[in-house]
């Protein structure tokens, strides 16, 4: 849905549970060690044109179109206070690999599974194009890695 993005950033969420020592008159007498648990990642995406489709699926809410021509008209964000939050939804992120001679010889393919947008907030600089960053949630369920990579040969095509 999104082909115009310029970079993608992933944030490990990770919950740590603090060492734990039992020292009796200065000796060490055992030792529980630091843990740290994945519990997700928070993704960001920088993208230089803002898509109404990508917006909805992160945030909800409304897309217009022009009933004759089916050109997109507006996007209205849902009211504040609303149950619609956008959809929960698997993100693939592809990159190019390439040989020696510069040629792409097949795309790196990263899966973060149960995605959800948080809404999204807007700046602009006179003078120059907006830079739009989208943040997404991404939490595995029990038993689910938290990403996977495949390698593919070709970019998926829009159905």
């Amino acid at each position: 849905i999104l082909d115009t993005a310029s970079e993608i950033s992933v944030e490990p969420q990770i919950e740590e549970e603090d060492a734990v020592k039992l020292i009796v008159k200065g000796r060490l007498v055992a030792q529980k060690p630091q843990t740290s648990t994945l519990t997700g990642n928070q993704i960001t995406l920088t993208d230089n044109v803002f898509t109404p489709e990508l917006v909805q699926l992160l945030q909800g809410g409304t897309i217009t179109t022009d009933p004759s021509s089916h050109k997109i008209t507006g996007y209205k964000p849902p009211a504040a206070g609303a149950t619609d939050t956008g959809k929960v939804f698997t993100l693939n992120a592809y990159s190019a690999q390439y040989n020696a001679a510069g040629q792409i010889v097949q795309y790196e393919k990263i899966s973060y599974p149960n995605c959800k947008g948080v809404p999204i907030a807007f700046g602009a600089t006179d003078g120059e194009f907006r830079t739009n960053e989208y943040t997404i949630n991404s939490a595995p369920d029990t038993g689910e890695s938290p990403y996977e990579i495949t390698y593919v040969s070709t970019l998926p095509t829009e159905a």
